[in-house]
């Protein structure tokens, strides 16, 4: 993209961070902010992804949502690294209020207490929430 005088266009890179706290199935939000996810990605923005209460079970392993006729789209979470989305955390209380440990994600994760998420929040120029 170039300006009208020839100049080659500055790319603005904000740093979003996408916060998913719904659980996979029964509703259309944490397939369409994976979507938003990997469309931001696709621009060059600096993308963080974020799985809290709920949303952790997003990116638990041996899910089987055929058995009850829903589209299983977590192996798109494995696309992610691909679109150069490489900063994904999970919360450490809500992974441990469900009796998960990080070797039961589907994708490197980086776990942070909930004092450290909300201080990644602040440090966003753009937070969405799912």
């Amino acid at each position: 993209m170039t300006h009208p005088d020839d100049t080659p266009a500055e790319i603005v890179v904000k740093r979003f961070l996408y916060v998913n706290r719904k659980a996979p199935h029964g509703t259309i939000y944490a397939l369409e902010e994976l979507e938003m996810v990997l469309i931001a990605a696709m621009f060059e923005q600096d993308v963080h992804l974020a799985f809290l209460d709920d949303g952790v079970f997003q990116i638990k392993k041996n899910q089987k949502p055929a058995e009850l006729a829903l589209k299983d789209f977590s192996k798109t979470y494995g696309a992610l690294e691909d679109y150069g989305v490489e900063k994904i955390y999970v919360e450490k209380e809500s992974i441990e209020e469900r009796g998960l440990t990080p070797d039961d994600f589907i994708i490197p994760t980086t776990v942070l207490r909930r004092d450290d998420m909300s201080a990644l929040m602040e440090s966003m120029d753009v937070v969405l929430t799912a």
